[in-house]
């Protein structure tokens, strides 16, 4: 008996090393609010929405200590709708991220799966809509996925090691294609530098055939609009682009308790109509340029205030004039609790000049604030009050 005893006392006792040793955590963000959108197709729309502030997830986050200093991660995250319980991401299960890899302090993170590209990790965070204003103050049409609109499948990504402040990485995602190693294939590279109250990133993102079927563009996007790029009016003319590229940067600084940022994107959709019937700008191409300043406020230590300031300037195709879109927001955020916080965001878009729609033909630019349903003329305005709950 004592014999049966102490091996029942050992087996536990290495039972709780391992236990030790491994972990895995249960996560999520919970947000809903009441919006008013004066302009949603020419009328005013009052609804609920889920996932603006950030979008609505639950997740598993794994580790495994395998010696050495090396560890074995997982992620598998998902998005879903408060309001009606519906899978995010185009219904994906796992549509926000799913992945597996190594991990160690030293040298850096390598993971294969569904994971962010390289612009959303080191310049997504400095924009406005990453901080306090969500997905309706992120640029316009999220025209160059600073806000995460898209994720790309079949990835092998590198995260560096901390160095000191600075971080670098990459991601290349294989396109899958029989006999054609182009096609869909997706490559981004970035790096971070955040150390005291500077905070830097540069980024950039190149995907082939991104409206295709399992491109960029079709692998599920937001959870209010999947495949946002293709139905905003924004850019909805040039996503039959043969290669979808963004360039972009960013810094912020913090003076006490007030942090002024800056970012800039350049957009380019090369060899246009390769998707869509497009004949009359067949093979040209479009570049798109964004500039945004923000600023944030720390009253107190649970109420923060926003602003931001928005400028796009599209492509000049044939004899339209370049369309701009004006972008103005404000927020208002109050933390009840380190988990739970109450939020107000107003964002209105000016548009001006004319663009492409999908199927090739010249209009006049209209609003389109990201993740609504575009406006019927120039100017859009939205506001949210909304509650968050993170566990």
């Amino acid at each position: 008996m004592k014999k049966s005893l102490l091996a029942l006392a050992a087996l536990g006792a290495f039972a709780g090393v391992a236990h030790a040793q491994s972990s895995v955590t249960l996560y999520g963000i919970i947000d809903e609010g009441f919006n008013i959108n004066t302009n949603s197709g020419g009328k005013h729309l009052y609804n609920l929405s889920s996932g603006v502030m950030q979008g609505s997830r639950f997740g598993l986050r794994g580790a495994e200590d395998l010696g050495g200093g090396l560890k074995a991660i997982f992620v598998l995250e998902n998005g879903f709708d408060v309001n009606n319980g519906k899978l995010g991401q185009g219904g994906l299960m796992f549509g926000r991220q799913a992945y597996v890899g190594l991990s160690t302090e030293q040298f850096g993170t390598v993971t294969l799966g569904r994971q962010y590209d390289s612009v959303v990790d080191y310049v997504g965070p400095l924009e406005a809509g990453d901080q306090w204003g969500g997905y309706i103050a992120a640029h316009p049409g999220d025209i160059d996925n600073f806000n995460n609109a898209y994720r790309t499948n079949n990835t092998v990504k590198f995260t560096s090691a901390n160095y000191a402040g600075l971080r670098f990485g990459g991601t290349y995602s294989f396109g899958g294609i029989a006999g054609n190693v182009s096609q869909n294939q997706i490559w981004s590279l970035g790096a971070g530098y955040n150390n005291g109250p500077l905070v830097l990133g540069v980024g950039y993102l190149n995907a082939r055939s991104p409206a295709a079927s399992g491109g960029l563009f079709n692998n599920g996007g937001t959870i209010a609009a999947p495949n946002a790029a293709v139905t905003s009016p924004v850019y909805a003319g040039y996503s039959s682009a043969n290669t979808y590229q963004v360039i972009g940067a960013g810094g912020a600084y913090t003076f006490g308790a007030a942090t002024f940022g800056l970012t800039y994107s350049n957009i380019r959709f090369a060899n246009l109509g390769s998707t869509f019937a497009m004949p009359a700008f067949r093979g040209q191409s479009a570049t798109f340029n964004n500039v945004e300043a923000n600023f944030k406020y720390q009253l107190t230590p649970a109420l923060l205030i926003g602003a931001a300031y928005d400028y796009t300037r599209g492509a000049s195709i044939g004899d339209a004039s370049r369309a701009q879109y004006h972008q103005g927001a404000i927020g208002v955020d109050y933390f009840l609790s380190k988990r739970t916080d109450v939020y107000v965001v107003g964002v209105y878009q000016h548009a001006l000049g004319e663009t492409l729609t999908a199927g090739g033909e010249v209009v006049n630019a209209t609003a389109g604030i990201n993740g609504l349903t575009p406006s019927s003329n120039q100017n859009q305005f939205t506001a949210r009050i909304g509650i968050r709950h993170k566990f």
